[in-house]
């Protein structure tokens, strides 16, 4: 008999451990369909309150390059549009971005990486939606100012290393006819790495993102800027420490003048690429949410409730066992 019993035990020991975790695993989608319905995250702001974050792309790059900061934000439950910017010139691209605005409903958090920073903050100026920006290795331009004068301010850009030469010497210039400065501006394949990345990325990466840049005008560079939306908007920035296209220093300098919330990164300019945690731990501050870190993995509230209540779920189901053991 004791025999029997001991062997009862054994098979009851998969159940009492897999039942209560089979019923929370049961209940996942009802806890799902609950924080969609704007229940709060445990740190966070509720579904319910969560703004639209806006992403807009820079030159040599286009929306692809926030994958992964969408995929972080979407997992915790945030809507996210990573809009296209058509890099033609400064008051074209942000006519069009204020008008995808428009036609966003409520909150909006609008950031932009690079030259998206001077779309920013053209196109969010007068726009009551915009409650935060938020500047990713991007230009912050003052009324007048144009992105290519703000990059030669200060020392640290690689984009040329002949300030006299007629086309910056990382660039490549394809003529679109007519005026001799209406070209679109490539980034040399093989200064893609340096420029770009600060050599922070392997080899066959550097070579596909080589490949598949958008090139920009030279008019949109240098074209003045209209209006300040960072004046009356509240603002976030992250500055790269190797940034070698616009240069650490320059960003500084914006980010500074801008009195904006500033987190300093040991990254290259295209900080979305090799840390992409640190970017969209800043849009969360910007969104207000007060979560204190972002997992690496991206674990959302509700897997980590999850977690936590499974483990809880098996130690109740060894306790029986236990109990049962000593019977």
């Amino acid at each position: 008999m004791e025999h029997i019993r001991r062997a009862a035990t054994r098979r009851a020991l998969p159940l009492a451990v897999l039942l209560p975790a089979a019923a929370l695993m049961a209940a996942g989608p009802c806890l799902a369909s609950e924080n969609g319905g704007g229940t709060t995250r445990p740190g966070g702001t509720s579904g319910a309150d969560k703004p639209t974050v806006v992403l807009v792309h820079g030159y040599w790059a286009d929306a692809s390059g926030w994958d992964r900061v969408v995929g972080h934000l979407q997992a915790l439950g945030y809507p996210v549009v990573a809009t296209a910017n058509p890099l033609r010139s400064l008051s074209g691209d942000a006519d069009y971005l204020a008008a995808r605005l428009k036609a966003i409903e409520g909150p909006v958090v609008l950031v932009g990486h690079s030259y998206g920073g001077a779309v920013i903050t053209n196109a969010a100026a007068g726009n009551p939606n915009v409650k935060s920006l938020v500047y990713i290795a991007g230009f912050a331009p003052d009324k007048g100012e144009s992105a290519f004068q703000l990059a030669a301010k200060f020392p640290g850009s690689r984009v040329t290393d002949d300030p006299n030469a007629p086309v910056p010497t990382a660039l490549n210039a394809v003529p679109l006819g007519g005026d001799a400065t209406n070209v679109d501006l490539y980034l040399k394949p093989e200064k893609f790495g340096d420029v770009f990345l600060s050599d922070r990325l392997d080899a066959s990466r550097v070579e596909v993102l080589a490949a598949t840049q958008r090139p920009a005008t030279a008019a949109s560079g240098n074209e003045p800027t209209r209006a300040v939306a960072w004046q009356t908007i509240p603002s976030w920035y992250l500055v790269p420490t190797d940034d070698r296209t616009i240069g650490t220093d320059n960003l500084r300098f914006m980010a500074k003048r801008a009195d904006a919330t500033t987190v300093e990164v040991d990254a290259p300019h295209a900080v979305m690429e090799t840390n992409p945690e640190d970017v969209t731990e800043l849009i969360l501050r910007a969104a207000g949410d007060a979560r204190p870190s972002l997992a690496s993995t991206g674990t959302s509230g509700r897997t980590a409730f999850l977690g936590g209540a499974a483990v809880l779920a098996v130690a109740a189901g060894a306790a029986v066992v236990i109990r049962a053991r000593r019977a």
